[in-house]
C-alpha cells in the first residue's frame, strides 16, 4: 500500500502541488474499504462500488460513449479506480482531460490500493478538487458511486451535476403537445386577455427594499416580527410566493404580492377573500378558478418553457424566470421591479427542525417527511435533510444570484441550507 501511494503521490506533487498538499491531509480511516468479486473485482466504500464488479472496462467504454468524440476538452467528475480516464485518453483528439475530485479521502485511499499512474502521468490530464470551481464544466461524466459519496467540500458540484443530468427528465413533463397543458392553456386564454402584463411591475419599485418569503420551516420565527414591520408606513415590499400565502394571513400578515405558477395551487392555497388590495402575478398554468376568483389586480407572465411559445405570440407578456420552483419568479419579479436589496424569508431549501413546510402538515404540500433521503449543508455548515428537488431549485436561485451582482441578498435563517451569494441578516437570522 505505501508503495503505491508514494509511486501515485510522487506524480502529484510534481504535477500538482497544492493538491498533493491536500491529498496528504486527507484521512481515509474512517472510510470502510472492502474488495467486491464478481466476474471482476472492485472497491467498495462504505457499501458503494466505486465500479462494476464484473467488467470495469466495459462500463468505462460505456461510460465514455455518452461523451463527444470531437471534443478537444473533457470533464470526469470522481476518479474511480482510473478506468473511465485511460479509456477517454485514448482519444488521440483530446487535448485535455480535466478530473474533478468529489472526495479527497476516498482519492487518497485509492492511491494507497492501486497503481494510477498510466493516467496521472499523462500531460493531458488536469487534476483539481471539484469544490474548487463556483460551477461545473461542460461536457462532462460524473461518476454515479462518488455522487453519493461525495463529501461536504464538494457537495454543492455534486448538486449541480445531478440537477444537470437529470434535466431532461425533469423536463419531460413540459411538453406543449401534452393534453392537460394544451386543456389548461385553453381554459387560462380569455383571463389572460383581460389581465395585465407582469411587466407593467418591472422599475416600478427603483431601489426599494423587498422581502421575498417563501414556505421553509425557519418563516415561522418570523411571523412576528414581519407583522410588526407591515404595519408600518415606511417598510419593504413584501412579495410571498404562493404556499406562504395562507401560514401569512393566519399570522395577520398581508403581501403586497403573490407569485404562483403550478398547475396543482387551488383556492386551498390561495384563498380569494379579502384580497382586493393584493396584486397576484401569476402564470397561465394556474387554476382558471383560482384567478378568477382573485378580487385584486391580476398580472400575468410567461416564463421561457415551451409550453408559452405559442400563447407568446398571441398574446405577448413580460418574462419571468422559473428554475423549477415558485421561489425563482418571486426573485426574478423583486429584481425586475427594481429592488436594490432582497432579503430572503423561508428560504430553506431542506427540512430544518424535522418539519417539511411552515404553515403546512407533514406531506401537505409534497412528499412527507420520511422520504428525505439526501442532504445539503445548512448556515452553520452541517447535513440536513432535504430532496432532490431542493437541491435543484437551491442550484438554480444560487446561479441566478450570481447573474445579479447589482442586488444585494441576505438570508434569513441558518437553519436551512446554505445559499451561495447571499449574506445572513444579522439583525433577522437566529
Amino acid at each position: 500500500m505505501s508503495e503505491f501511494f508514494q509511486s501515485n503521490a510522487d506524480v502529484i506533487q510534481r504535477r500538482w502541488p497544492l493538491v498533493a498538499a491536500r491529498l496528504l491531509a486527507e484521512d481515509p480511516s474512517p472510510l470502510q474499504a472492502d474488495l467486491v468479486e464478481g466476474m471482476g473485482s472492485t472497491l467498495s466504500i462504505n457499501g458503494i462500488q466505486l465500479t462494476s464488479r464484473h467488467d470495469r472496462t466495459r462500463e468505462a467504454q460505456v461510460q465514455a460513449a455518452s461523451l463527444p468524440d470531437d471534443s478537444l476538452v473533457l470533464h470526469v467528475y470522481g476518479t474511480g479506480l482510473g478506468d473511465l480516464q485511460l479509456e477517454l485518453l485514448q482519444r488521440p483528439q483530446l487535448k485535455q482531460l480535466h478530473v474533478h475530485l468529489l472526495n479527497g479521502a476516498v482519492f487518497a485511499l485509492v492511491l494507497q490500493l492501486l497503481d494510477q499512474q498510466p493516467w496521472l502521468n499523462d500531460p493531458r490530464i488536469e487534476l483539481h478538487y471539484a469544490g474548487d470551481l463556483a460551477e461545473i464544466c461542460l461536457p462532462f461524466f460524473a461518476l454515479p458511486a462518488e455522487l453519493v459519496l461525495a463529501d461536504d467540500y464538494n457537495a454543492k458540484i455534486r448538486d449541480r451535476l445531478i440537477s444537470e443530468t437529470h434535466l431532461t427528465f425533469n423536463n419531460r413533463e413540459f411538453d406543449p403537445q401534452a393534453a392537460d397543458i394544451v386543456e389548461r392553456l385553453q381554459a387560462s386564454h380569455a383571463l389572460l386577455q383581460g389581465d395585465g402584463d407582469v411587466a407593467a411591475l418591472f422599475g416600478s419599485q427603483p431601489g426599494r427594499d423587498v422581502f421575498v418569503i417563501a414556505t421553509g420551516p425557519s418563516l415561522e420565527l418570523h411571523f412576528e416580527r414581519l407583522q410588526a414591520i407591515r404595519a408600518q408606513a415606511e417598510r419593504p415590499l413584501f412579495i410571498c410566493v404562493d404556499t406562504a400565502y395562507r401560514p401569512l394571513l393566519e399570522h395577520g400578515i398581508r403581501p403586497d404580492i403573490v407569485v404562483t405558477i403550478d398547475q396543482r395551487i387551488s383556492a386551498r392555497h390561495l384563498p380569494s377573500a379579502d384580497t382586493a388590495a393584493i396584486t397576484l402575478a401569476y402564470m397561465p398554468m394556474v387554476d382558471p378558478q383560482v384567478l378568477k376568483h382573485w378580487q385584486g389586480p391580476r398580472h400575468a407572465a410567461y416564463s421561457a418553457s415551451p409550453i408559452y411559445q405559442a400563447i407568446r405570440q398571441q398574446m405577448p407578456r413580460g418574462e419571468l424566470y422559473v428554475g423549477g420552483s415558485v421561489i425563482h419568479p418571486a426573485v426574478d419579479l423583486a429584481v425586475k421591479m427594481g429592488a436594490a436589496q432582497i432579503t430572503l424569508f423561508g428560504a430553506d431549501f431542506a427540512f430544518p427542525g424535522d418539519k417539511t413546510h411552515a404553515g403546512w402538515g407533514d406531506g401537505d404540500l409534497g412528499p412527507q417527511l420520511i422520504a428525505a433521503k439526501h442532504w445539503v449543508l445548512d448556515g452553520y455548515g452541517r447535513r440536513i435533510k432535504t430532496q432532490l428537488n431542493f437541491r435543484s431549485y437551491l442550484c438554480e436561485l444560487e446561479r441566478y444570484i450570481a447573474g445579479h451582482p447589482q442586488v444585494r441578498f441576505y438570508n434569513t435563517s441558518r437553519a436551512g441550507a446554505m445559499i451561495a451569494g447571499t449574506a445572513f441578516a444579522a439583525q433577522w437570522t437566529l
